[in-house]
């Protein structure tokens, strides 16, 4: 059992606040984080770099300040550097890579107050909606150990509904902080694109699709890290504007009488939505309106299949490209076995595509994206189901039959012309977007979208619902949250498989 069992009665600004009043220190915090790491860990396999002295010197070299100050928090291990620890992006590959300098995000993170005390698994090169690398293995949902915890920032999202930290950080190209908030029954922010830094080191990932952030148990955790990262970096294209309040003070605010746009039907591609999503989105859209909003069900005139595929085709040709990007880190090629088949089909299906297919392909998503914007327009906020299902069984995304023929021919050789005057890409993606099927609509836009987690089926699975608003207003979207969040309150729930159990 816990030395400090009163760690879950508290998200991180609470327990900040238990610590700027002298009650706990943060010393004991990070003791009890660990203590939670080594218990529940090698069940849910989580955690991976754990550098605790480091993190203990910190403490001892510095008393840490900022809104988040003395709290233990986890880095997720992809693109987020943290100096003197392990970058392994979840590959083999990167075996031996050690940055000597933080990320901006985690400069921000660690300058609110937070202690990284260990990093979190994630998908090889963030590709999959679930956290089972090679390299680490799978990490476990906590709710049911046969379930995915989601990804790519799976491994954050399971070590916070386990108990270890109350938030830890993620990143979202497709839905990588929204897709695990809803396998693991947490609050997940995207936020608006330029709203977070990404450098010093990286640009506009995925086309600008990839936004850092973090994964919480409350809302006002989330509104509260994003008030200690938000603004433009050194050489960032853009920036949101800045905003009139803080983030953190929308989460007490009334949202008014909003317009909600509620849809039914997958945003991405044409997978039908499980029958447990439907009844939570259900029963979502009867208690916005019980709280006076209003409710409209529409299906926005977007053509889901090209936005699909076009958002595939990015995703593949990237891949490629950090392949030799890595190679380029790395200062040599690869073997073959560095990277996962997957990640290595996905890289020769890239290269298949010529300049003029990724150009008519950008172009593609920009017209569905003004349809958007101008659908929008009549709404302040559009709700779906973050996921088309609860969480799925590991293994899922196992490539299977003429796919996993397909993965083992792609992995070694580019397919060429096959790819591109074949239909092929249109059966990727109907083959893979069965789970992850709407998130990805709102990184390739840019608005800011949110997972709560209001709902859980008769098997106890978690079911997130996402919010989506215009560009730049998270408040909107926080304003909404902090209301549903003591409407329908969930910081009470704790999974089988959690460390004070």
């Amino acid at each position: 059992m816990s030395g400090f069992p009163q760690y879950d009665e508290y998200d991180a600004v609470g327990l900040a606040e238990l610590v700027g009043n002298g009650e706990v220190s943060a010393t004991e915090l990070l003791d009890e984080a660990i203590e939670r790491c080594e218990r529940v860990n090698p069940v849910i396999n989580a955690v991976i770099h754990p550098h605790y002295e480091k993190a203990r010197q910190q403490l001892d070299s510095a008393r840490p300040t900022g809104r988040f100050a003395g709290i233990p928090f986890l880095m997720k291990d992809l693109g987020q550097a943290v100096a003197g620890v392990p970058l392994n992006n979840g590959s083999r590959f990167f075996n031996g890579y050690v940055p000597d300098y933080d990320a901006e995000m985690v400069g921000r993170l660690h300058a609110a107050g937070l202690t990284t005390f260990a990093k979190t698994s994630a998908p090889e090169l963030g590709l999959l909606g679930t956290t089972e690398p090679a390299l680490f293995g799978p990490t476990r949902n906590p709710w049911a150990l046969d379930r995915t915890a989601g990804g790519s920032s799976g491994g954050s999202a399971a070590a916070i509904a386990a108990g270890i930290v109350p938030m830890a950080s993620g990143g979202d190209g497709g839905g990588s902080l929204r897709i695990p908030a809803s396998c693991c029954g947490l609050v997940g922010l995207k936020p608006s694109r330029g709203r977070n830094p990404s450098g010093p080191e990286l640009g506009e990932g995925w086309y600008g699709q990839v936004q850092y952030g973090v994964i919480s148990r409350s809302v006002r955790d989330t509104a509260a890290a994003l008030d200690a990262t938000a603004g433009g970096d050194a050489g960032m294209p853009y920036a949101a504007p800045q905003p009139p309040l803080k983030f953190e003070d929308e989460v007490g605010r009334e949202p008014g009488q909003l317009r909600i746009a509620v849809v039914r039907d997958a945003m991405c591609c044409n997978t039908p939505l499980h029958e447990d999503c439907l009844r939570a989105l259900d029963e979502s859209a009867a208690l916005l309106e019980d709280l006076g909003h209003r409710i409209e069900q529409v299906q926005p005139d977007l053509d889901r299949m090209a936005l699909g595929t076009a958002f595939f085709m990015r995703m593949l040709v990237c891949t490629g490209a950090e392949i030799a990007d890595a190679e380029r880190l790395m200062g040599r090629r690869a073997r073959y076995a560095e990277f996962e088949p997957m990640t290595r089909a996905f890289a020769n299906l890239g290269r298949s595509f010529s300049a003029a297919d990724l150009t008519l392909a950008n172009r593609s998503i920009e017209r569905e994206v003004r349809k958007l914007g101008r659908f929008m327009g009549d709404f302040d906020v559009l709700l779906t189901p973050t996921l088309a299902t609860p969480p799925v069984t590991l293994g899922a995304f196992e490539p299977r039959g003429a796919d996993a023929l397909l993965t083992r021919i792609a992995s070694r050789i580019p397919l060429g012309p096959f790819v591109k005057w074949s239909n092929t890409l249109e059966q990727l993606v109907e083959n893979n977007f069965t789970f992850v099927v709407s998130s990805m609509l709102a990184n390739m836009s840019g608005e800011p979208s949110i997972s709560l987690p209001l709902h859980w089926n008769a098997a106890g699975l978690p079911i997130g619902m996402m919010f989506t608003a215009k560009i730049y207003q998270e408040s909107t979207l926080l304003n909404l949250a902090g209301q549903l969040e003591l409407a329908s309150p969930w910081s009470a729930r704790r999974p089988p498989h959690h460390a004070n159990r």
